[in-house]
């Protein structure tokens, strides 16, 4: 049994872990690749997260990233690469055991904090949204760019995108759009909003809690959090013509209803959003969507295994070409965070 207050870690681990007290902090530790979810990875998280519910000894668990990253997705380079050898079934167990960590964070009987300190994308969603506790900073960055990339916002993201407010779930599974730490507060992504410069004393107090008590978890956090404004330009703000457009049947509707509005008052907003959807794979959309909308009916568990056989599905070629024809680091990061290109050079 380790002692009350010891670290063990090894640096070259793919998840540092450090004991403190009562609580476990996991660091995702691959950043130069924005800690992006390879199967190592997911594999270690379940095993820890499995462990730590039946160890008395452990009251909370802490997950976070190495780097400017908590976790920008899956690492799906792998994946693709198996199918192009004819070897989907590879990429489906990769699928299967990420999903499966997603349902244990989402009925976990433990607290779990996600200090989200940097950018939180696809698989990273996954492996946060569905814990209680979610801490989005002023570095935060928020996206569903799978409708770039031939996939659907999985990872049970039809569950939490449909229970945002209104039908902001809808813009931003089928748009892609880049949410900061201000907006995942006030949609709902993020529980609490904290100053990257206070992060450090937040868990140096969470882990000297002999809890495993959500309200005292909850108590200690909302002594740290702060209600940020709302940029001028965020996509919040425009929350009537979102609901107004994305309620719409189909994304043929959906679509249309934009260039109508945008007809009537042309903004760069609109336009963004017009063309992010004609970017976006076609089928994909239509499977968003409908997803999305499934998900507004269904549990947890429930969205998780349909969107494992969708995805299956996707692996075998059956649904759209799409996804075998883009690579994970081309899309992911240098269409939507050109800046980051020279982590990668």
């Amino acid at each position: 049994m380790a002692s009350l207050n010891s670290t063990r870690r090894d640096d070259d681990s793919v998840v540092l872990v450090q004991e403190d007290f009562f609580a476990r902090t996991l660091t995702l530790n691959r950043p130069r690749q924005l800690n992006a979810l390879n199967f190592e990875m997911i594999s270690r998280l379940l095993e820890l997260f499995l462990a730590y519910e039946e160890d008395a000894n452990v009251k909370l668990v802490i997950l976070k990233g190495k780097g400017r990253a908590f976790c920008a997705g899956g690492d799906v380079a792998a994946v693709v690469r198996d199918i192009n050898e004819g070897n989907w079934r590879l990429g489906a167990i990769f699928f299967q055991k990420e999903f499966t960590l997603n349902y244990l964070m989402a009925t976990y009987s433990k607290p779990q904090v996600s200090i989200l300190n940097g950018i939180v994308m696809g698989g990273g969603a996954g492996a946060s949204i569905h814990g209680r506790f979610r801490v989005a900073t002023e570095n935060s960055v928020f996206a569903m760019p799978e409708t770039a990339l031939g996939l659907f916002p999985d990872v049970g993201a039809s569950y939490y995108l449909s229970r945002l407010p209104g039908f902001f779930g809808e813009y931003v599974g089928l748009t892609g759009a880049r949410l900061d730490g201000a907006e995942m507060l006030a949609c709902g992504l993020a529980t609490h909003f904290v100053p990257s410069t206070r992060l450090s004393s937040l868990e140096a107090d969470l882990c000297k809690v002999d809890s495993s008590e959500f309200a005292n978890i909850q108590a200690i956090l909302d002594q740290y959090s702060q209600h940020p404004t709302l940029k001028e330009k965020s996509a919040y703000y425009r929350m009537d013509v979102i609901d107004k457009c994305f309620s719409r049947r189909t994304v043929e509707e959906i679509l249309s209803a934009l260039e109508e509005e945008a007809a009537k008052r042309a903004n760069d907003w609109l336009s963004t959003t017009i063309q992010s959807l004609k970017k976006a794979s076609p089928m994909s959309l239509k499977i968003s969507l409908r997803s999305i909308r499934e998900g507004r009916l269904q549990g947890v568990g429930q969205c998780l295994v349909r969107e494992y056989r969708m995805v299956s599905h996707v692996l075998r070629g059956e649904v759209s070409k799409d996804f075998r024809e883009v690579q994970l680091t081309d899309i992911y990061f240098f269409v939507f965070f050109p800046e980051l290109l020279y982590f990668f050079v």
